[in-house]
């Protein structure tokens, strides 16, 4: 079997199901795709995705992805099962890692042990303090969940855990940036940080029954990528790349080398020709996502009918990775107009992510966060090519925080704000 058709895959043990009910959430409405009580997946279906996994994958270090809805309401003696499965068909030129993305809500010291034992990397999901958290990330019955993920935090943090967190940027947060970035450096200790824009695309017909949420039991609209409205709860592009520049400010000023931003991390790649998310790669197609049935989609943001690749049952991951509908999804990334060929940001953005394609120019359709993009790329690639410079000279790239340094390089130097609270 060849193996050489790179692949990842998100996997998601209980489907759509979740404990709590974020507002923007659009994952909670895919329980309709399906006509099942209990949308779980079974341990035999378990052992099939880590053999077959495992069977299409590269030597050396190979990382399994879960998310939800909610994993850790598959319950840890699924996950201690999922360890014995890995040792059993992993080759021996094999190391299996795992990754999993949580609300956090559920993470007891019992689980903290488990991350810290078998190495997980956990992605906590929480969107800045507590009043901009709990906006919209409510538990059912309506009430904020602010206290009870950074309860899951602490708890990680106590045991060891490698962690990271991944923060919506939505109509709550969205003019806070650098409020938020404090709270997780400061508050939370992180020094891995993800911001995710909210863009929750929607027709016009459907906008209101959008806007209560997307929870089958109050709404029987199932999430597609398709219309040209967005819910009020979805970040606006300008608000977008504002927050994007305060947090960029706030981590120049004081936590190069020691804070990671991915929206950083991976401008400061594509400048040197790595593109290190899909997002903002040349061409998507490879990082499927596989429902609790062992149904495979072609990607986490289009588990939809229209891009059902196929299933574990029937087919190797590799075949899965390599089929037509694949090669069709790839397609959806390179077309972009001359307007936006001729960006001057293009090599860094490639017209992010086709899902929010929909604002019509003339023949054309661009994306949604567009103007967010380039107000962030304007503003953070004078000092990130300076960096560059510094670390092609054999120098730190922390370098830049030095006022003289930056001087030298051209720069107007951001004055620390750490101890300025």
């Amino acid at each position: 079997m060849t193996r050489s058709i790179p692949f990842s895959v998100v996997t998601k043990p209980t489907g759509a199901a979740c404990n709590l009910d974020c507002q923007y959430c659009f994952f909670l409405s895919k329980e309709l795709l399906y006509d099942a009580a209990a949308q779980t997946m079974s341990e035999q279906t378990l052992e099939r995705y880590v053999e077959a996994f495992l069977e299409s994958s590269p030597d050396g270090e190979v990382t399994m992805l879960w998310q939800g809805g909610e994993p850790t309401l598959r319950g840890l003696p699924f996950f201690e099962r999922l360890i014995e499965l890995c040792e059993r068909y992993r080759r021996p030129t094999q190391q299996v890692r795992h990754a999993l993305q949580t609300n956090g809500t559920l993470v007891t010291d019992e689980w903290a042990r488990f991350f810290a034992d078998h190495n997980f990397l956990v992605g906590v999901s929480i969107d800045g303090p507590a009043p901009l958290h709990d906006a919209y990330r409510l538990n059912r019955g309506g009430r904020g969940t602010h206290a009870m993920v950074v309860r899951g935090w602490e708890a990680l943090t106590r045991a060891g855990v490698e962690t990271n967190i991944l923060c919506t940027v939505n109509a709550a947060n969205e003019d806070h940036g650098e409020e938020v970035y404090r709270y997780f450096r400061d508050d939370l200790g992180a020094r891995y940080l993800q911001f995710i824009p909210i863009v929750e695309r929607v027709r016009a017909a459907d906008l209101a029954q959008a806007e209560r949420g997307w929870r089958s039991g109050t709404s029987a609209l199932l999430y597609r990528q398709d219309g040209d409205c967005v819910t009020s709860r979805s970040t606006s592009p300008a608000s977008y790349g504002r927050f994007l520049c305060e947090v960029f400010d706030q981590w120049l000023a004081a936590d190069v080398g020691e804070v990671f931003i991915q929206d950083v991390d991976s401008t400061l790649s594509a400048m040197f020709g790595s593109a290190t998310v899909c997002v903002h790669a040349p061409q998507c197609g490879a990082n499927m996502a596989m429902e609790f049935n062992g149904d495979v989609y072609a990607c986490d943001h289009w588990v939809e009918p229209d891009w059902l690749v196929g299933s574990i049952d029937s087919s190797s991951f590799a075949q899965l990775a390599s089929s037509d509908k694949m090669r069709e999804f790839a397609r959806l990334k390179p077309g972009l107009d001359d307007e936006c060929r001729a960006c001057p940001h293009l090599r860094l953005c490639w017209g992010g992510c086709p899902k929010d394609r929909f604002v019509r120019r003339g023949e054309s359709t661009h994306n949604y966060l567009c103007e967010g993009y380039r107000v962030f790329y304007a503003h953070a690639t004078p000092a990130l090519r300076a960096m560059g410079m510094l670390i092609a000279a054999g120098r730190s790239a922390s370098d830049i925080m030095d006022p003289a340094v930056s001087s030298s390089l051209g720069l107007t130097h951001t004055t620390s704000t750490r101890n300025n609270q």
